[in-house]
């Protein structure tokens, strides 16, 4: 990585004006805009879900291209050069002139278009989907990709239009809305609970089997201090990372599990779990700070505030 970061800027003579902006790659531009926000290398590769070699000859190549040095090497990190700044300015400003440009053919609402929602698995596929026959209704021509994952998108990078996320995220150059709480309790299936009994306590639960829900943006600190086990895994009977995967488990009586309290309108005969636990998350939504003029995401992010509105669905 040393090569990138200490070589000088390129001797040769560069091609100027259209023969440049013909040889830039945008994908190339993307690729360093992302380095340059996360001013690391290794990190821009985990966001950008590739190797970090694959980003260090993307940016090796534009510096070719634009002849400049656009990063210098720290301690923790990379540093922008005065070119580097330019360069990352002239790609954001990039970004802003596509949403610009989808904003001006994304206009009428009769044509068929996408809108791209990222949120995390449980809240997508219990929560959103079953409200999704309504939006279509009233938004017959609006294809929704719903990418239902534990993982966070970027939504800086246009990874989806819109985020539903667990994790309040910490970019400023982002809305954030807090949407609402999501409220965490034990449940048991009433085959568990004919089979095992129901616990009156959290030391009764030591007898007891969990089943135990794992992910990037999941908080297993709960459980361990209810129960005071540091090691409480020899409780559990079943480890998922999926949400559909927990709440099926539980459901068909493997064990308890902490589930969102929208499972019980789910219609699945769940008895709760009085132990004294209690647990909430807050649900966030974010998008770019642009993306409200293209008026069909605009309809979508107003219509998924109405689906957390705590006067509707308390």
């Amino acid at each position: 990585m040393a090569k990138i970061l200490h070589r000088p800027a390129a001797k040769t003579r560069r091609p100027v004006g259209p023969a440049l902006l013909d040889r830039v790659s945008w994908d190339d531009l993307r690729i360093f805009a992302v380095a340059g926000k996360e001013l690391s290398l290794r990190k821009a590769a985990v966001a950008l879900r590739t190797s970090s070699s694959t980003v260090v000859r993307r940016i090796e190549r534009l510096e070719s291209i634009l002849g400049v040095r656009l990063f210098d090497r720290l301690p923790d990190g990379v540093a922008l050069t005065a070119e580097g700044r330019s360069v990352l300015a002239a790609a954001q400003e990039m970004e802003r002139a596509s949403l610009g440009v989808r904003a001006q053919l994304d206009q009428e609402m009769s044509r068929r278009g996408l809108v791209r929602c990222a949120v995390t698995e449980g809240l997508g596929t219990f929560w959103i989907v079953p409200h999704l026959v309504q939006f279509s209704r009233a938004n017959p021509h609006t294809i929704v990709d719903l990418r239902c994952s534990s993982q966070s998108a970027d939504v800086l990078r246009m990874e989806a239009d819109v985020a539903v996320q667990l994790a309040r995220p910490d970019r400023p150059d982002q809305v954030v809305t807090r949407l609402g709480r999501l409220h965490i309790y034990p449940f048991a299936s009433r085959n568990y609970v004919e089979t095992y009994g129901l616990p009156k306590s959290a030391q009764e639960m030591i007898r007891h089997r969990l089943v135990h829900q794992t992910g990037p943006q999941l908080d297993d600190s709960p459980w361990p201090r209810l129960l005071g086990l540091p090691d409480f895994e020899r409780l559990v009977i079943a480890c998922t990372n999926a949400s559909a995967s927990h709440f099926y488990a539980v459901e068909l009586g493997l064990g308890i599990g902490a589930l969102p309290t929208y499972a019980m309108p789910l219609g699945a005969d769940l008895v709760p779990v009085d132990v004294g636990f209690q647990h909430h998350m807050d649900i966030w939504m974010t998008y770019h700070l642009d993306i409200r003029s293209v008026k069909r995401v605009a309809v979508f992010i107003d219509w998924l505030r109405s689906l957390f509105d705590a006067k509707k669905f308390p």
